[in-house]
């Protein structure tokens, strides 16, 4: 539910709180007589306006003049504060200016409300970072939002963040996508942050709370397999650790849109999520329709939104390692599929090729498909590098 409020301050004489253009409480600024001014402290209400917290300091800076104090980030809706400045005179002589305020506790509907990776997950080197919100964000507001995240990593990685809208996302959630521009190097920590508190989201409503995550990249895992060999190859940092035979989709059943849905997909996929026993059924067919099935698969790492996994050969295992005979996922034997299914992170890296159906860059985490150069569609394109992860 959206809720509306005014803000309120109280103002003392020698004393006076403004507020930034977009933000609950951006700029602070006390004007204690005498020529020279700093800033002592700023208390932060750690309970929405209940209870000031003991001794604790908002993060910020004085501008160069020393008239105003700037929040390093916006202020969390609903909170209470006290501002407190002494100036010192060339004489020596100091005086003081102290003022109090709530900030506004009109809280916008659009919220942040998953992040992948998980906390604590380790993940594969090509894992995308996705912060989804519950609706749309207004487009006036993205700029705020993408201003508002700190993203900082064991080793410098340079990428890019990009928009996607419900259609494009693999889940349905609107996104905010960050893509390396190579592979994460393994073997790493990521951090993320998101100032979201305070962010003006609408007209006179801001964004709730911020949002953290933590999650390690994992060891380099890529997978290569090829339709024309029936061949899959494991490497682990560079190393092959395992083969197998592999059949891939038959193809035969072309749809409306001139694509043969029973051919697997070419290009750079990511294992996503995995399931212990998946049922497949054929997408846009019904029970008694050419070419139906309704089957418990085990061992299922998902590649793609398009239905593909790497999963247990369930038909003739006469195909494995000689002819595609399968609905498109990539068939494999028993024991192997279980091994993958147990050994990897999302995130992985596998490369398939030797097809006629191209993986489109929306397909599941299809985002290697796009080049660097065109992955980016925030206001400002230009690649960020990771700042240093603090101990």
């Amino acid at each position: 539910m959206r809720r509306r409020g005014r803000r309120r301050h109280r103002r003392e004489d020698r004393a006076r709180i403004a507020d930034g253009d977009d933000r609950t409480g951006e700029r602070r600024r006390a004007r204690p007589s005498g020529p020279g001014r700093r800033r002592q402290g700023v208390r932060r209400d750690a309970r929405r306006g209940r209870r000031h917290a003991q001794g604790k300091a908002g993060a910020g800076a004085l501008t160069a003049d020393k008239t105003t104090w700037r929040s390093s980030w916006t202020l969390q809706p609903g909170g209470d504060y006290r501002v407190q400045a002494t100036a010192t005179s060339p004489a020596g002589k100091t005086a003081t200016a102290a003022s109090a305020f709530r900030t506004s506790t009109a809280v916008a509907a659009t919220r942040i409300n998953n992040v992948v990776p998980s906390a604590g997950e380790t993940v594969g080197t090509g894992m995308p970072i996705f912060i989804q919100f519950n609706k749309e964000v207004p487009e006036r507001a993205k700029p705020l939002v993408e201003k508002s995240v700190e993203l900082s990593s064991t080793k410098p990685t340079v990428g890019s963040w990009r928009w996607l809208d419900k259609g494009h996302s693999f889940n349905g959630l609107p996104s905010l996508v960050f893509r390396p521009k190579k592979p994460w190097e393994p073997n790493q920590e990521v951090s993320l942050r998101v100032h979201y508190a305070g962010l003006k989201i609408g007209d006179d409503v801001f964004g709730a709370k911020d949002v953290s995550r933590k999650f390690k990249i994992g060891d380099s895992h890529v997978v290569t397999i090829n339709a024309k060999t029936h061949k899959l190859v494991v490497q682990k940092n560079g190393e092959t650790v395992r083969s197998w035979g592999v059949s891939l989709g038959a193809g035969g059943d072309v749809w409306a849109d001139g694509v043969d849905h029973l051919l697997t997909t070419s290009g750079v996929h990511l294992t996503m999520d995995r399931s212990r026993m998946e049922r497949m059924r054929p997408p846009g067919k019904k029970e008694g329709d050419p070419g139906w099935y309704d089957e418990q698969v085990p061992w299922a790492t998902r590649i793609s939104n398009s239905g593909e996994y790497i999963h247990q050969n369930m038909d003739d295992p006469s195909c494995l390692g000689n002819r595609n005979c399968s609905h498109g996922c990539v068939r494999s034997p028993g024991n192997d599929a279980k091994w993958f299914y147990n050994w990897s992170y999302r995130g992985d890296i596998v490369k398939i090729t030797g097809t006629a159906r191209k993986l489109d860059w929306w397909n599941g985490w299809g985002y290697w498909e796009v080049p660097f150069a065109k992955w980016s569609n925030t206001g400002d394109t230009t690649p960020v590098t990771t700042a240093p992860l603090k101990p």
